[in-house]
């Protein structure tokens, strides 16, 4: 075999063993981009800062946890918009989203690909007057939390707002919600809210999918834990979702694959200079 024949094989065949197992950007695969991997176990390019305040938000705390996917972050800035503009009161604190780069952020099994965010829910004074969350105070069945304010001790889960913000949430064609983890009596309240309401079937019927106690966590009756969908270009960038394929999501993108011949030869001109090895030159006659 020649030599630059056999440079050529070597190369490919570094480069695929390379690549098949990496799971995050490289240069050597660099089209890797934005979510990328599992929520538990992934990194994130090119992410969005969410400002410290907006209309109708807050972050809880000063952190690095600020990162999201753009289409997280404006997910979280559109829905605490609509919710202040249709039901005025006191604004939604935001918890962590994800670090700048993604990856292990202590206090989460996720919130590594930029697709999380912790949303701490609506609250009343017991006698319905809006008033910011005390914090991850939690929930119990009948809608009231303890808190450690001696002077308000308890706290009423904000039932027609916490709806709003979920119906912000699942209506909206941008958003692509994944799950919307609470507490499965929380959940209870919502939808018995939203049926008394009249709300539209098909907005109830897509809550009661994308609302979720977790199995192997906290029973989260202290937030809402929001998760968003790998959207079809973002699953070509590398994004792996492994969640429902909820009817209402876009429909993946209908990619057709190369062949091997046409893979190998890609790769190769990539890394050697001079001529391009063409998919023809590959291929035996």
């Amino acid at each position: 075999m020649p030599p630059r024949a056999s440079l050529l094989v070597f190369c490919a065949t570094l480069v695929l063993l390379l690549v098949a197992c990496t799971g995050t950007p490289t240069p050597l695969a660099p089209g890797l981009s934005g979510s990328v991997g599992l929520p538990h176990a992934g990194v994130l390019t090119g992410a969005a800062a969410l400002p410290a305040r907006g209309a109708g938000y807050r972050l809880l705390r000063n952190t690095s946890a600020r990162y999201g996917t753009p289409r997280l972050v404006a997910t979280v800035k559109r829905a605490a918009r609509e919710v202040a503009a249709s039901r005025p009161g006191a604004p939604l604190l935001v918890g962590d989203l994800s670090n700048r780069h993604g990856g292990r952020r202590n206090g989460h099994r996720s919130h590594r690909t930029g697709r999380d965010v912790d949303l701490l829910l609506y609250c009343t004074t017991p006698d319905g007057r809006s008033i910011p969350s005390p914090g991850f105070v939690r929930f119990g069945a009948d809608g009231l939390a303890a808190t450690e304010d001696k002077r308000s001790p308890f706290v009423r889960f904000d039932t027609e707002r916490n709806w709003q913000l979920v119906k912000a949430l699942v209506a909206s064609p941008e958003a692509d919600v994944e799950w919307l983890f609470v507490a499965r009596w929380l959940e209870a309240l919502l939808i018995e809210h939203a049926r008394a309401r009249g709300e539209d079937p098909e907005l109830v019927w897509r809550a009661e999918n994308v609302l979720l106690q977790p199995k192997d966590s906290a029973p989260h009756d202290d937030h809402f834990h929001l998760r968003v969908a790998c959207s079809p270009t973002e699953a070509v960038a590398g994004c792996e979702g492994r969640g429902p394929a909820w009817p209402w999501l876009p429909e993946p993108l209908a990619l057709e694959p190369w062949s091997d011949a046409e893979a190998l030869s890609a790769l190769i001109d990539d890394l050697l200079p001079g001529e391009p090895v063409t998919a023809a030159t590959t291929r035996t006659p």
